[in-house]
């Protein structure tokens, strides 16, 4: 469960007006929401605030069952993010290492046995369609290629919630479609899906609940985008 009530996130001095203001909705387990408004509405500081890279400066937040408080201790926040994947819109992956070393990252922060990283590895790169380039280093894949490993790597530690920030920029309308199938069958296996996008043609094409941004305030919740 994923839930904000009256959040507000503010950078810097307590004089300076907030980046997002008096938010308030709620997210099931398993629930796909997309995020949208225009650039600039606070989509990506939304996204930053359940991914626990900022703390609420006003209300209270409930991320994957676990109030958030204004003073969390770190190590708690380190826990609770180990819970979280995230696929930001530039990847993120590193440059020097192979498609599997990337995506074995979060594993090997959690210090597990080599052989089980491995085997889970593969078998993530093989859902994404990445099971012929396991060897490849990031620097030679394609946008689509790269996005995929982005996705691989935040989902192989199997988060409750994965969050995505304008995942399809610069993919051409079939890698962004399989990318969409990803999230969707993500959300059906239990995972909570928070996807940021301005690509109005992917969601009509997965009718889902969405979140409407404008200014730091949303402004609209509805099932469905027309």
């Amino acid at each position: 469960m994923i839930r904000l009530d009256n959040v507000s996130w503010r950078r810097g001095k307590k004089e300076s007006g907030p980046v997002l203001a008096h938010l308030s909705f709620a997210v099931p387990q398993g629930g796909f929401r997309w995020l949208l408004g225009p650039s600039g509405a606070g989509k990506s500081s939304l996204l930053s605030l359940l991914h626990l890279e900022n703390l609420p400066t006003d209300g209270q937040m409930t991320i994957l069952g676990k109030t958030v408080a204004q003073d969390e201790k770190r190590a708690a926040l380190v826990r609770l993010r180990h819970r979280i994947g995230m696929v930001h819109q530039d990847y993120q992956l590193m440059p020097d290492l192979s498609v599997a070393d990337n995506v074995a990252l979060p594993l090997r922060l959690q210090n597990r046995p080599e052989d089980e990283i491995q085997d889970e590895v593969h078998a993530i790169l093989k859902w994404v369609g990445l099971g012929e380039r396991v060897d490849v280093p990031a620097t030679r894949l394609s946008g689509g290629e790269q996005q995929r490993t982005a996705i691989a790597r935040a989902i192989i530690h199997r988060p409750g919630l994965v969050l995505a920030d304008e995942p399809t920029n610069a993919l051409e309308e079939s890698q962004a479609c399989r990318l969409l199938d990803m999230f969707a069958e993500l959300s059906a296996m239990g995972t909570t899906v928070i996807v940021a996008t301005h690509n109005e043609s992917l969601v009509r094409r997965l009718e889902r609940p969405f979140l409407f941004l404008e200014r730091g305030r949303l402004v609209e919740e509805g099932d469905a985008q027309a």
